[in-house]
């Protein structure tokens, strides 16, 4: 049997379920070399929440950290997460705006693409496919894993022969909650792979204590690669972490092999960025919490969420909002619970909890009722969506939602314009989906609130030992002597 393949998501989903999304570029490029040199089949580095922090947060272009990263680990296959038509955001957008934020990244490297959409609803998924198609790069078509009445391994698999004749070059099981058990990992993929010829990834986040134990049942089961990450961005709300899973799978004869000694080194220096981070990060994301297996809230989305609740002075009531979201959820159809709709759902558990159940409906949640992010997998509550339509005077629409937007690119360059920012493509798409985050990315700064350290670091490639490159970073005030073996271009 083949070695099963290891994805490492330490630079995107590790702190993004960890430290709310908030580790820099900075950070990265010490580590990502070696991780370049380890054998992963791929590193997650761009994607899902990173571009809005990038731009909300941390002043940074998100397409430079992309290019930086590709500099620094230009071996291993880089993954993005896209959220479909949504692209990275939460409202969808047109198609020409899709196919031209998908061959910017493909032009400044991304190679594996991660594509899924909130509803599963595979409309949602087709011009994502097509254009990553067109750039000749990876298309890996996601199922969004849940539990419900109508989630069952018979749909799964359903939506996965679609996703096939669509063109994607694999598959991806997406389990953003934690919340696969081990024998339904092994049926399921035991399954997909009577029924369909492309590769299969899990990914999982171990929230509920389940992620390694499924991983392992899924490796019996034929699934080519998982992805893992590396404490301290890992278990708990992360994925589970790679020498964890090396040891699990010792004298397993499908277990791969590692450098443990660079796996020992990178722990080392993460828990340095760990610290750094700290006021992002939260013991109670570092914990199985198998109350997770009732509310089925993402890892990324915990992470994240108690800061929210931090900020509307909410903290003393997340239990109770959490507990509102499986109400929520079943009223919405049964939604999955993945970036945009876990942020939807668990603003509306906010409301119900602050204000009394529906007696208000933020805006998405009337969006997801009336159709406008899809079509949601069971029925809207009936007396939900009467409540949206009167709300809104408007009833639901059943065709794709990208069919209802204008081609809307050029209006877009337009804008930048008259606000005098670049019109290149890059731009343009960003600003499409995060304007005063773009302009503010453009307004001059004080040199010690700029971006001028990731620069710096760039600029500073010298010659080496004869054996390669040395890249300086200075990280939380240390200078930094990064060895990079093939830093070109």
């Amino acid at each position: 049997m083949k070695e099963v393949l290891f994805n490492n998501t330490v630079l995107r989903d590790g702190h993004q379920s960890m430290a709310a999304t908030r580790m820099t570029t900075a950070q990265m490029l010490p580590a990502a070399p070696i991780l370049d040199g380890m054998g992963f089949n791929g590193l997650e580095t761009w994607g899902g929440a990173t571009i809005d922090s990038c731009l909300r947060f941390l002043n940074e272009n998100p397409f430079d950290r992309l290019r930086t990263l590709k500099k620094a680990a230009p071996k291993t296959p880089q993954l993005m997460l896209l959220r479909g038509q949504n692209i990275v955001q939460y409202a969808s957008f047109p198609d020409d705006v899709v196919e031209t934020f998908v061959k910017c990244m493909c032009q400044d490297g991304m190679d594996i693409i991660r594509i899924f959409d909130a509803l599963n609803d595979v409309r949602n998924l087709q011009t994502a496919i097509r254009a990553v198609k067109q750039c000749k790069k990876h298309a890996r078509g996601e199922l969004c894993y849940t539990i419900s009445p109508v989630h069952t391994v018979a749909n799964f698999v359903k939506m996965a022969i679609e996703l096939e004749k669509m063109g994607c070059d694999s598959l991806g099981i997406k389990d953003m909650s934690g919340i696969l058990q081990p024998r339904i990992a092994f049926d399921l993929v035991q399954e997909l792979k009577q029924k369909i010829g492309i590769p299969i990834t899990l990914h999982t986040h171990d929230t509920a204590g389940l992620g390694a134990a499924s991983y392992l049942a899924a490796i019996d089961a034929g699934v080519d690669c998982v992805e893992v990450s590396i404490v301290p961005f890992a278990n708990g709300t992360s994925q589970p972490d790679t020498q964890r899973m090396l040891a699990l799978l010792e004298g397993h004869p499908r277990c791969p092999k590692f450098d443990t000694e660079k796996i020992k080194q990178l722990r080392i220096y993460f828990e340095g960025v760990y610290k750094e981070l700290a006021k992002f990060t939260s013991p109670a994301n570092e914990r199985v919490d198998s109350d997770i297996l009732i509310y089925q809230v993402p890892g990324g989305m915990l992470s994240n969420f108690r800061t929210q609740l931090k900020e509307q002075g909410m903290s003393d009531r997340f239990d109770e909002v959490v507990r509102e979201i499986p109400v929520v959820r079943e009223a919405l159809g049964w939604i999955p619970l993945v970036t945009p709709t876990s942020q939807i759902v668990g603003t509306q558990a906010m409301m119900n909890v602050k204000f009394g159940r529906w007696k208000m409906i933020c805006q998405p949640a009337q969006d997801i009722a009336l159709g406008k992010y899809g079509s949601t997998p069971g029925r809207i509550n009936p007396d939900v969506l009467a409540q949206v339509e009167k709300l809104s005077g408007k009833k639901p629409v059943t065709v794709r939602p990208a069919d209802l937007l204008e081609p809307g690119l050029e209006n877009y360059r337009k804008q930048c314009a008259d606000k005098g920012l670049p019109v290149k493509d890059e731009i343009v798409v960003l600003y499409a989906m995060f304007p005063q985050q773009v302009e503010a990315l453009f307004k001059p700064k004080p040199a010690a609130t700029s971006s001028a350290p990731v620069a710096a670091a760039l600029s500073a490639v010298l010659p080496g030992n004869g054996k390669g490159k040395h890249l300086f970073v200075t990280v939380g005030g240390k200078r930094h002597d990064v060895l990079v073996e093939t830093l070109e271009g």
